[in-house]
């Protein structure tokens, strides 16, 4: 079973990326640029084939795929019929149009399959009862699976309303930094073997949560669907919130605890192998909120990643000439810096989560 999960984590990443560059290739031909080669998955090349103009090609390492259009640097040396097509040659539009057709890709596919697991497969629900409980939190040794929760401070009610009981009980001054205990313990009755105990726990602050708990999680029910207009109206919440969640990452670099919350490619990776072997149906979710984070990650301003080539073009726009490619290059080295820090720090936290407590997939 591991191996399905290795094998189907790595097929979802790719499909995510060659569709994204389908979207490009597509997009090219649409508006009539000249597409040197469409290869799936990068050289050195296995197979190629030539059909009409455009070379069809298979690389050997497996990691996505790549479009290759004549003129993509102005002063790349062409012949006079190929220049008249290069990506250069064409308006500000068609250049915006083939980059933009990437991500706007990857944003589609996001919806979709967001919008298939709110409307067709249907999220899991959560019980009263107690799922998991973690190492380290005032819960471990004091709260066991199958407890049923029953009240925080005298308050009962759904998972919710019993969560923020819990929350409600901030660190001495509001201070929130990683560890640190409630001013007040909670009140908390369980009900085990048919019969209420009462416990009394002080809970810590998580900084990933962003508040206190005290360090477990309710069982999960039954899996259940929304009618088909509420799901759309989730979906977009959704959509939106992870959206502007994903555009807030380059912020997290200058905070310290924010900057151990980046994941980056083997984290997304190892969540969607282990997701498959926990439960098939939640990497449709999985994979589209990848998709969606690879679409707005892409359309950042700064080249190499798409949006630096929209930002330029709308620039030439407004300026009426062409923006000079020396300039282009100095700038994008700013956002080639950036996309490798992320990379860097993103890789470096997947390895320490690999190592230590692992990636939590619920």
């Amino acid at each position: 079973m591991t191996l399905v999960a290795i094998i189907g984590a790595a097929l979802g990443f790719m499909v995510l990326i060659i569709l994204h560059e389908l979207g490009h290739f597509t997009a090219a031909k649409a508006v009539g640029m000249r597409v040197e080669r469409f290869a799936l998955f990068f050289p050195p090349l296995l197979l190629r084939k030539k059909i009409g103009e455009t070379e069809y090609a298979l690389g050997s390492i497996p990691a996505g795929g790549y479009v290759k259009i004549s003129g993509m640097n102005p002063d790349e040396d062409l012949p006079d019929e190929v220049r008249t097509r290069a990506y250069y040659s064409q308006p500000v539009w068609k250049r915006i149009v083939v980059i933009g057709a990437g991500p706007l890709v990857n944003f589609v596919l996001a919806f979709i399959l967001l919008l298939v697991v709110f409307a067709l497969i249907g999220t899991e629900s959560v019980t009263d009862r107690v799922g998991t409980v973690e190492k380290g939190y005032p819960a471990a040794g004091a709260v066991e699976p199958g407890d049923r929760i029953v009240s925080v401070d005298g308050r009962r009610g759904d998972t919710e309303v019993l969560s923020k009981a819990i929350s409600d009980n901030e660190c001495a001054g509001g201070a929130e930094r990683k560890g640190c205990r409630a001013a007040q313990p909670v009140q908390l009755v369980v009900e085990r073997d048919g019969k209420p105990r009462p416990l009394e726990l002080s809970p810590i602050y998580d900084p990933a949560a962003e508040r206190t708990r005290l360090g477990f999680a309710y069982a999960p029910g039954p899996r259940e669907a929304l009618p088909l207009l509420p799901a759309v109206a989730f979906t977009a919440d959704r959509f939106l919130f992870i959206t502007w969640e994903t555009i807030k990452v380059p912020a997290r670099l200058f905070d310290a605890e924010k900057r151990k919350e980046i994941t980056g490619i083997v984290g997304g990776y190892e969540i969607t192998r282990r997701t498959i072997l926990d439960d098939a149906a939640d990497v449709v979710g999985i994979l589209g909120v990848i998709s969606l984070g690879l679409a707005v990650i892409n359309m950042f301003p700064f080249l190499p990643l798409d949006g630096g080539h929209i930002f330029w073009a709308i620039v030439e726009k407004v300026r009426r000439r062409p923006v000079p490619f020396s300039v282009m290059e100095r700038a994008g080295v700013v956002g080639f810096m950036l996309v490798m820090v992320l990379f860097v720090i993103g890789f470096t936290n997947d390895l320490g989560r690999l190592a230590g407590e692992g990636f939590d997939v619920r």
